[in-house]
């Protein structure tokens, strides 16, 4: 089976007169199961329905959205696999100089918001076609919601959008649902009954049994009424929860129950499709899309985190309940994948949000949902977490057999704690021996208990003990593979204390981080809630949140102390904390004094001396002699 058709001689060339939908997407075209639109499509074709991509449209020409002519059913419209925004600037706001979601990684190709820009494009052109929204920049900001490139509130993406209907989370139950209503003809505003989705109506009594939220205009002027807002949604995110409603001046906008999780036969089902695996040939003159190269061998095992980092927006998109594929399903697609011919032997990754999730954090999960007010491993491993790794090793074990399969390597996250936690080694000693490629990246993000409270990530205690197995078993099976850990710095909860007892830390295990992120205020996270109003919304306890970029540079200079360049950043940040202990010359100091490092450079400065020729024939001599 061929790629989805792009242009309407394509259409023609199947035999098509209209197509049934039309999805515009932010992304360049990726017939692979790791890209959103297509499995999307390819669950809507596989459903017998007619589907065409537009990628990329030039948002400036009406033609670029006309190419494919009017749909039967609806436009269907997605900023592609990553945010618009996080994907054109930095956490300094600054603009990006790659897209790897773009031909040949050129920048441009998507506008700011992408998903606001396409969806008033398609309906200035069409009056009454149905446009609904999907994909990760809807799901986050399917009702309001601080945007951090704008430092301000903004109201639900519906609304600023012009569309009918947000598909939000995960989507292949709801895009099939929403074809099957659409094609017995009801009308786009009678489709308010699907789980996963997003409707705005006039009428509040439409929403039954319903939480009602604050009204926007409460959120917008305080900081406090968001902070509520925001617990509310958080709480409502899998699909036990209840209908949400957020009342704005001229509409109502309901959020129904988040779709239940697609089971191991259905994920199974969606990733058997005839995916090409690649990009589509138009590209090749281009240079190709960088963003397959990670992915292309690579599988995805589960969906779901009950991991449930607070800087993280998997809980609002993907849910906190594991489910995953079968290991039939994942060792088929492995086994087709061999046979590509630019397959050199290595599977680069088999996992998903965590790797080392492969079940439901406990039964009661499957039944009842997440807890709202409790997490499965923090502050500490809830009685009830089952660990165990049998299942994710067995599977190992079976894609280490395959013919032509070299090695196979993890990359996604590893769970340390959750691995920590599991009495039974095997997995462990097997992840060391098969599955690292000389160094394993971990996420311990920071070590102070007061930011890490604020992250919601195990204690230092916790990492150290993981630190010294791995470092017991690298030894025991004779190799030398390192640790990378993940250090973010300006977290809500961190001060220049912690930033100076993260440093601390560095130094004691003699550890300098090559990167550091800065913490990413996104919309969806209880980090940017707090970000934003400075107030923890469990507690409603303050919480410090550093916010100018001085500051957010003194933290991070603190991590990389030893670098040159910070060393006037950090000798800043050590007096402005009354640390003039770790200035110095004993080894617990951070740095040295500011003249010490005066004619450290005066020393590195000088010219060499230069040694004339008849010195060198004396010193060759005497060394003959």
């Amino acid at each position: 089976m061929p790629f989805l058709p792009v242009t309407m001689e394509e259409v023609k060339e199947r035999g098509w007169e209209q197509l049934d939908f039309v999805y515009i997407c932010g992304d360049a075209y990726v017939d692979h199961p790791s890209f959103g639109a297509a499995i999307i499509c390819r669950t809507l074709e596989n459903a017998g329905y007619k589907v065409g991509i537009i990628p990329q449209p030039d948002w400036n020409k009406k033609e670029d959205f006309m190419k494919l002519g009017e749909p039967r059913l609806a436009f269907l419209v997605s900023s592609g696999n990553i945010d618009s925004m996080v994907n054109h600037y930095s956490v300094a706001k600054k603009r990006r100089q790659k897209d790897a979601y773009s031909p040949g990684g050129k920048i441009g190709c998507r506008p700011d918001r992408a998903d606001i820009v396409y969806s008033n494009k398609l309906r200035e052109i069409y009056k009454k076609t149905p446009i609904v929204l999907g994909g990760i920049e809807a799901s986050l900001r399917r009702l309001s919601h601080y945007d951090y490139w704008d430092n301000k509130v903004r109201r639900s993406i519906l609304l600023d959008s012009g569309a009918d209907l947000v598909l939000f989370g995960m989507g292949e139950h709801q895009i099939i649902e929403l074809a099957e209503a659409l094609d017995s003809g009801l009308p786009m505003q009678e489709i308010t009954f699907i789980r996963g989705s997003v409707y705005k109506t006039k009428d509040p009594d439409r929403a039954f049994d319903a939480i009602h939220l604050p009204d926007y205009h409460e959120v917008v002027q305080s900081k406090t009424k968001f902070a509520e807002s925001f617990l509310i949604q958080y709480q409502n995110t899998d699909a036990f929860s209840k209908t949400l409603v957020e009342k704005y001046k001229e509409w109502y906008v309901v959020q129904n129950p988040p779709s239940f999780p697609l089971q191991t036969a259905e994920l199974d089902k969606v990733y058997s499709y005839h995916y090409m695996r690649t990009y589509h040939p138009m590209y090749e003159k281009e240079g190709g899309i960088p963003a397959i190269e990670e992915v292309k061998f690579s599988l995805i095992s589960n969906r779901g985190c009950f991991g449930n980092c607070n800087f993280c927006a998997l809980a609002f998109h993907q849910g906190r309940v594991v489910t995953a594929r079968s290991h039939d399903s994942i060792v088929e697609e492995a086994k087709n994948m061999v046979w590509e011919p630019d397959f050199k032997g290595y599977i680069h990754d088999v996992g998903g949000p965590t790797a080392n999730f492969r079940q439901a954090a406990c039964q009661k999960q499957l039944t009842k949902g997440a807890c709202k007010n409790k997490q499965c491993l923090f502050p500490t491993k809830c009685e009830q977490l089952k660990v165990d790794h049998k299942d994710y090793v067995m599977l190992l074990r079976k894609l280490r057999e395959i013919p032509k399969v070299k090695k196979v390597f993890i990359r996604s996250g590893i769970r340390y704690d959750y691995l920590i936690y599991d009495k039974d080694p095997t997995f462990f000693e097997e992840l060391c021996k098969y599955h690292v490629s000389g160094q394993l990246k971990v996420a311990p993000e920071h070590i102070s208990p007061k930011v890490l409270a604020k992250m919601g990530k195990p204690t230092k205690e916790i990492y150290n003990k993981f630190v010294k197995r791995y470092t017991e078993i690298n030894r025991k099976i004779h190799k030398e593979q390192y640790l990378v850990p993940y250090l973010m710095s300006s977290h809500p909860g961190s001060d220049l204390q912690a930033a100076i007892e993260l440093a601390e830390y560095l130094r004691e295990i003699g550890h300098q981080p090559e990167q550091v992120q800065d913490f990413y205020p996104t919309p969806g996270t209880l980090s940017t809630a707090m970000y934003y109003t400075e107030l923890d919304p469990r507690t409603m306890e303050k919480v410090y949140v550093p916010k100018t970029p001085h500051e957010k540079a003194m933290q991070r200079a603190l991590i990389q102390y030893k670098a040159p360049q910070n060393y006037h950043l950090v000798l800043e940040a050590l007096k402005k904390a009354h640390r003039e202990d770790l200035i110095g010359y004993d080894k617990h100091c951070l740095i040295r004094p500011r003249q010490s490092l005066k004619k450290q450079e005066k020393e590195q400065n000088k010219k060499p001396v230069k040694i004339k020729k008849k010195t060198i024939r004396k010193i060759h001599k005497k060394k003959k002699a």
